[in-house]
């Protein structure tokens, strides 16, 4: 007999309430129900170096990480970060106050919006944004204020006037990604700048999400915001193993920030895991110390996988946005004769056997995202061939 309660109230918290199953476990699980290819959600189907994993493995069988490590991370990884950071952007952090290792990018957007943000306050985010965004800000009883990139000249570009229009004496936060997910689009150092100039003028704290720093493409520049002018002191950093180094099952990232703010996350991170990952976290450590070849390596291999899979997709009829960073394609399905892309996503599988995410549901607005679909790209070279194989049927569906 089903248990009753005694009253109406629904029982998921109406902060909540907008949010249901993610649409990357639907589509996964569509992908699984018709044995299509799985170009939907964003991992790696190799994994990372193997000196890695068995640094891993050493970790384990030395007991290190076995048992709960330190509430901030282990020394190691934190020092691994500090160091990764003044390496390659000239960005001083104390390892022991200025450094915080978390489950995940994702705990630390969760960590960072919890910590942050009051009821009321407003974030303005750049739409269209990964989906975890929308929920943390919701927990956290702020409010998103959205702002579009929208598609020029071959990319999808950030309004600035509409950016400084969105900020009310509300805002609290702006909550930035570069590289951008889904679009690809790697904000410029000129669009960078103006935005430091406005987070300083209204006074604004910024977390910006920074876990596909490694793989940016051709000319474009990853510039780490906290390096520019009067926005250390204002701006928390994210970074990701999992988007680096090919293990995102290890779910390790991290805070970089000043220790005022370093610390208002952590109060609010030690509630959520309070730590995780510990053996993967010494592995990490060595990872971040790799040699430059390796980072080289690493984005020439998805540079080839991007082109691979753009040409594919415009070969099969896509309008295609070439990415200048992280391992997404988005692309416009009108010029296949569809309006629809959640639509167009859900059909996928059964037309041409291979699984999409569509972009509108990273929106608020979700009439100017219903036109695109993301496809994912960092899959083995044979899995890209047949998936775009397969997809150039749909030009002669």
């Amino acid at each position: 007999m089903a248990a009753m309660t005694s009253s109406a109230r629904p029982f998921l918290n109406r902060r909540l309430a907008e949010f249901g199953t993610t649409i990357f476990a639907e589509m996964s699980a569509l992908a699984l129900r018709t044995g299509s290819i799985n170009l939907g959600q964003g991992f790696p189907d190799t994994d990372g170096p193997e000196e890695i994993r068995e640094a891993a493995v050493r970790a384990l069988r030395d007991g290190r990480g076995n048992q709960y490590p330190p509430g901030p991370g282990v020394p190691e990884l934190r020092r691994a970060v500090a160091d990764h950071q003044l390496r390659r952007y000239g960005l001083a952090y104390d390892p022991d106050t200025e450094v915080l290792v978390t489950a995940g990018a994702t705990e630390a957007i969760a960590a960072a919006m919890l910590a942050l943000l009051e009821p009321g306050d407003e974030v303005v985010a750049l739409e269209p944004y990964y989906d975890s965004y929308a929920a943390c800000i919701a927990m956290a009883g702020a409010r998103r204020v959205p702002v579009t990139l929208r598609p020029a000249e071959g990319r999808f570009r950030l309004d600035l006037d509409e950016l400084r229009d969105a900020v009310t004496d509300r805002t609290r936060l702006l909550l930035l990604n570069t590289p951008h997910n889904p679009t690809g689009t790697v904000l410029t150092r000129a669009e960078l700048a103006a935005i430091a100039e406005l987070a300083v003028e209204r006074d604004l704290l910024v977390v910006t999400d920074e876990v596909y720093e490694h793989l940016v493409f051709d000319d474009a520049e990853h510039v780490p915001l906290a390096t520019l002018p009067g926005m250390r002191e204002r701006t928390v950093t994210l970074g990701s193993a999992g988007k680096s180094f090919s293990f995102t099952g290890w779910k390790v990232g991290w805070v970089t920030a000043s220790a005022p703010l370093v610390t208002a996350v952590r109060s609010a991170k030690q509630y959520l895991t309070y730590v995780a990952s510990g053996p993967f976290q010494y592995a990490v450590a060595e990872a971040l110390a790799l040699p430059e070849t390796y980072f080289e390596d690493f984005r020439a291999d998805m540079r080839a996988k991007r082109d691979l899979l753009a040409g594919g997709l415009a070969e099969a009829g896509f309008g295609v946005y070439v990415p200048s960073g992280t391992y997404f394609v988005t692309t416009d399905v009108r010029p296949l004769g569809e309006t629809d892309g959640v639509a167009f996503c859900r059909s996928l599988p059964e037309r041409a056997g291979v699984v999409a995410i569509p972009n509108a549901v990273f929106y608020d607005h979700r009439e100017e995202g219903a036109p695109f679909v993301r496809f994912a790209f960092c899959k083995r070279t044979e899995v890209l061939q047949e998936a775009v194989t397969r997809l150039k049927g749909l030009a002669h569906a």
